[in-house]
């Protein structure tokens, strides 16, 4: 992304513990992964850790050819590391949140769920902000299956459940201003609508553009942030229907 958001002017009334609770358990899952430095557990030798990481995307990653029942197990993508048995397929369509490919692909995760989390938890209470980002991950990883089913390459990631957020952000706050980082380097403070917004256009095209021009592919899902964005916009339309229809304050409910 070419803006990096730091800091959502809205005040929230209450710790979020939800939102803070899955940055702690996507950094303590990183870390005793393979592919940390900290998981010394793991084989040293280049080959041996190089296919502990493969078996461990395969075996907790998404791969669609899977979860839509095309295979029963995908075949592994380096013959050389040998094969995954006993996959949870089910719980991997879940567990995909929570692995990330390196610590920079978490540390840019995780800092848009530090920034949009919080609002988005205050505005519609925890336990609702809870099953909206674990139903926008799933619908996330669904609909990145089903554009290509056949695939055999693992989803991971919180992308989608993080871009199912920022679509609720968009429904529930988007009056709020967002100190940003622009190009990474220029401070501004942007209207919320137009961060939000400017991603999922971006993420759109690109998806669009990846989709339809053969071997344009950049390894990332952006079917996955297209699906689990326009997932969180229904999610937060149907809260604040609900909150419409009842009368009671979604930071009110629990």
């Amino acid at each position: 992304m070419a803006a990096l958001p730091l800091n959502d002017d809205y005040p929230v009334r209450r710790a979020p513990l939800v939102a803070y609770t899955l940055i702690a358990v996507n950094v303590l899952v990183y870390l005793v992964s393979p592919q940390a430095a900290t998981a010394v557990w793991y084989p040293v030798d280049m080959l041996g850790r190089f296919c502990a990481i493969q078996d461990y995307f395969m075996r907790w990653g998404a791969v669609p050819a899977e979860i839509l029942g095309q295979v029963d197990q995908a075949p592994h993508v380096v013959p050389e590391c040998g094969a995954v048995d006993g996959k949870p397929v089910w719980f991997s369509v879940f567990s995909s949140m929570f692995v990330h490919a390196g610590a920079m692909h978490l540390l840019g995760n995780m800092v848009y769920l530090f920034v949009f989390g919080p609002v988005v938890e205050d505005r519609i209470g925890r336990i609702r902000f809870l099953l909206l980002y674990v139903v926008t991950g799933l619908a996330a990883a669904f609909g990145f299956a089903l554009v290509d089913p056949g695939a055999a390459v693992p989803m991971v990631g919180a992308s989608g459940a993080i871009s199912g957020v920022l679509g609720a952000y968009l429904v529930v706050q988007f009056r709020s201003r967002v100190t940003t980082l622009v190009f990474v380097v220029i401070p501004m403070r942007l209207p919320g609508w137009a961060l939000v917004g400017s991603y999922f256009v971006l993420q759109y095209l690109l998806y669009v553009t990846t989709s339809n021009t053969p071997g344009a592919g950049s390894g990332v899902a952006y079917a996955a942030h297209v699906y689990g964005f326009i997932a969180g916009v229904i999610a937060g339309l149907v809260v604040y229907r609900l909150r419409w229809r009842s009368g009671t304050r979604l930071s009110d409910v629990y």
